[in-house]
């Protein structure tokens, strides 16, 4: 896993595409060291990583690729190979999807292959060479007394019941906890509204938001905003260069909420889907 990490953190740059980070993995820490191992591939040439895939779900697979392997015909016949055959251990038989960054060769080839587009998503960009403007709102670093409050904000932003005190205990725990800034936002009674965690790649990188969540009973009063300035303000102290973030098109809010914090939408993109 450190190998993979550092890869992933050498890979992110401001002109390349959205893709698979070091965050995304060390996000998946919440589940503990082992479940993270359990779903993370690795593709090398001659003891060196060059591409590097997390299973987000069984049936869904994020890639990411050196930049000077991009268009490298072996490499994107490999994958090909291993996303399309279940003996290889990557996909199941059956629906499944490959959210690739765009450029790959790989493309090319799926669409030979007769995989089809899903729905779009929007990537979103913002710069980090200027200072990041005031939140305007009392923020906190959520640390393991905040344990329960974190979860209770994600669980109502995603009305999901799978959040737990857990997540930021493993978070902690981890071997990469130190690429992390987990925020809230406190309202005029001191209860948390908002949460954030951002992940560094390193200096002078492109950092990435994940996740970002507003309680449900508190939107629309631009919480989301704020607790989106503090993570990129956090990530512009860890030395990064910019922050990225992607999420459904048709979540209109969420794309209108990182807008409003400076946020560049990018052209739009859209994971591969192999249907029954």
């Amino acid at each position: 896993m450190p190998g993979v990490m550092a890869a992933l953190r050498e890979w992110q740059h401001d002109e390349a595409p959205m893709q698979l980070h070091s965050g995304d993995i060390g996000w998946n820490y919440r589940f503990g060291t082992a479940a993270t191992a359990e779903v993370t591939r690795a593709w090398s040439r001659d003891g060196r990583i060059v591409a590097v895939g997390m299973l987000d779900s069984p049936t869904l697979v994020r890639l990411a690729a050196a930049p000077d392997v991009s268009r490298d015909a072996d490499l994107a016949r490999r994958l090909v190979e291993d996303l399309s055959r279940p003996e290889r251990g990557v996909l199941p038989e059956g629906a499944v999807s490959v959210e690739a960054p765009q450029g790959l060769l790989l493309h090319d080839l799926l669409t030979e292959e007769g995989w089809d587009v899903d729905e779009p998503w929007t990537p979103l960009f913002r710069d980090l060479t200027d200072p990041v403007e005031d939140a305007g709102v009392r923020i906190r670093e959520m640390g393991l007394e905040q344990a329960q409050d974190f979860a209770d904000v994600l669980r109502s932003a995603f009305n999901s019941t799978r959040p737990t005190a857990a997540y930021l205990h493993e978070l902690s725990a981890g071997p990469f906890s130190a690429d992390a800034r987990c925020l809230g936002v406190c309202d005029e009674q001191g209860a948390c509204v908002a949460v954030v965690t951002v992940w560094s790649a390193g200096p002078g990188r492109p950092g990435l938001v994940e996740p970002m969540g507003v309680h449900a009973d508190h939107r629309g009063r631009g919480y989301g905003r704020a607790i989106t300035l503090a993570g990129a303000a956090a990530l512009r102290e860890m030395g990064s260069s910019s922050v990225r973030v992607c999420t459904p098109s048709a979540n209109v809010g969420g794309v209108a909420t990182y807008k409003a914090a400076g946020f560049v939408a990018q052209p739009e993109v859209a994971d591969r889907i192999r249907k029954v």
